[in-house]
């Protein structure tokens, strides 16, 4: 299902100027980088929009009134998320990704992490070192 996501991305993308195929057999970092900045702020706008089906604002009276954090617009946060669905497709595109790898990169991220809450993650001391492993295994 997540390659039927990429693949209607792309064709979306290409509607509005982007070609992640193209991209993806000549990579271009100068292209991948102003279309991964483009990505960004637009899920960023997203991120804010889904924020506000709450009351994040600690000084609004529904806050003040004890329903800080309260979701009130469920179905239009549930828009928000796909969203910003369409933008992590897209900023995956961008560096070059297809849903295979995607999947591929996300279990060995997710034992990573699993590795870190067994051993008691902690941010003091922490560094990246055991994502450097994480490679993608291309034909």
């Amino acid at each position: 299902m997540l390659g039927e996501l990429f693949e209607h991305q792309a064709e979306l993308n290409r509607r509005i100027g982007f070609d992640p195929v193209e991209l993806r057999k000549h990579f271009d970092p100068q292209k991948a980088g102003e279309w991964i900045n483009n990505y960004l702020a637009a899920m960023s706008n997203e991120i804010e929009e889904l924020r506000d089906c709450t009351y994040w604002k600690h000084w609004c009276a529904e806050a003040k009134a004890g329903k800080r954090f309260l979701l009130h617009d469920l179905q239009n946060a549930r828009v928000e998320v796909i969203d910003m669905l369409f933008f992590w497709i897209s900023l995956a595109q961008c560096v070059g990704l297809n849903a295979d790898e995607v999947m591929n990169l996300y279990r060995q991220k997710l034992q990573v992490n699993h590795q870190r809450q067994t051993a008691g993650y902690s941010m003091t001391g922490k560094d990246e070192a055991d994502n450097k492993g994480i490679q993608l295994n291309r034909q």
